[in-house]
């Protein structure tokens, strides 16, 4: 489970964007820091994913990733040009495939490899869905499965795309937005797939174009309800909501290390379910995700500056800046 939030221009300090993510995968599932430089390929070479082979692109961009060790693509990261994005989990209505397809991490790495702009990377991962679909065990020793959502963010915008097997949905972020692991467009969007409001009703979801609505449509209750996606994404989107016009990056990486507490101090042994930001493993059953790496991205347009973790547990790590202009 995990949470992303992003702060726009308007509602940052500076007038830049700002992007932040905790990843939360099993306790004991290493996550590496790795910087691939950019590269030119030549035509015809293939590019082995997780799971599936897809051709390589003519040149991809250089890139900062937080890495699962076991799987080609990353939790989170950026790229030279200033996109930043992270993914998150949900769970919904159409069928989570075990068949061996693109998982979530291996779209996000791809659209950080082969856009310069959050919307072009929004474009890189819908078409990648469109021709391979999304599928097969995402978790290490957890047989886990589901669909994915992201927020992508460049240095002037940020957008959030949501998922539903190949339906999809978007929207521009206005101020700031927060995601967590449910579906959070509703009757508003930008842009999305050409079947999704006519799949919900054929589905017999709603009734008409005029009922629509994305999350109550496909959102599957159970798995949704516990994750505890609701009430970390009330608390993630009410700390942004708090700090808006005057977000920096010292301020997001304080709302990573959140434990849900307004006072008192923070007991781990004391929560049951998975109801935290910075996420503490502890019994296998209602709260099996750890924290395993958090993510700040500064995107001033000018030096951007990232700010990451490689650790467990935010409220204990340090974050150590990374600068693509240093090497």
């Amino acid at each position: 489970m995990c949470d992303t939030f992003v702060a726009t221009p308007e509602a940052t300090v500076d007038g830049s964007v700002i992007f932040a993510k905790n990843s939360d995968r099993e306790p004991n599932e290493a996550q590496a820091i790795e910087y691939h430089p950019a590269k030119v390929y030549k035509k015809g070479e293939d590019l082995e994913l997780t799971y599936i082979t897809i051709p390589q692109a003519k040149e991809t961009r250089g890139v900062l990733l937080s890495r699962p060790f076991w799987i080609w693509g990353a939790e989170m990261g950026v790229n030279d040009a200033g996109v930043a994005i992270g993914n998150e989990s949900v769970f919904t209505k159409l069928p989570m495939r075990k068949e061996k397809k693109l998982l979530g991490m291996d779209m996000l790495r791809l659209g950080l490899e082969r856009a310069d702009t959050a919307e072009g990377a929004l474009d890189v991962i819908v078409e990648l869905l469109k021709e391979y679909g999304q599928g097969g065990q995402a978790g290490y020793e957890e047989k886990l499965l589901y669909h994915n959502s992201f927020i992508i963010a460049d240095t002037k915008e940020a957008w959030v795309l949501e998922t539903a097997d190949n339906e999809w949905a978007a929207v521009k972020v206005k101020g700031v937005r927060s995601i967590s692991n449910r579906i959070t467009i509703g009757t508003e969007f930008d842009r999305s797939s050409p079947g999704l409001v006519d799949t919900a009703i054929k589905k017999g979801w709603c009734k008409s174009e005029s009922e629509f609505d994305f999350d109550r449509c496909y959102s599957d209750w159970f798995f949704t309800t516990f994750s505890m996606a609701w009430a970390r994404c009330a608390r993630t989107q009410k700390l942004v909501d708090g700090g808006a016009g005057k977000i920096e990056p010292t301020m997001m990486m304080n709302y990573l290390r959140d434990h849900n507490l307004d006072g008192g101090i923070y007991k781990p042994q004391s929560r049951i379910f998975m109801d935290e930001i910075c996420m503490h493993a502890a019994n296998p059953v209602s709260r099996m995700s750890q924290t395993t790496g958090s993510l700040v991205a500064h995107l001033t347009g000018k030096i951007n500056t990232h700010w990451i973790t490689g650790t467990a547990a935010p409220c204990t790590s340090i974050f150590k800046p990374f600068y693509f202009e240093a090497g």
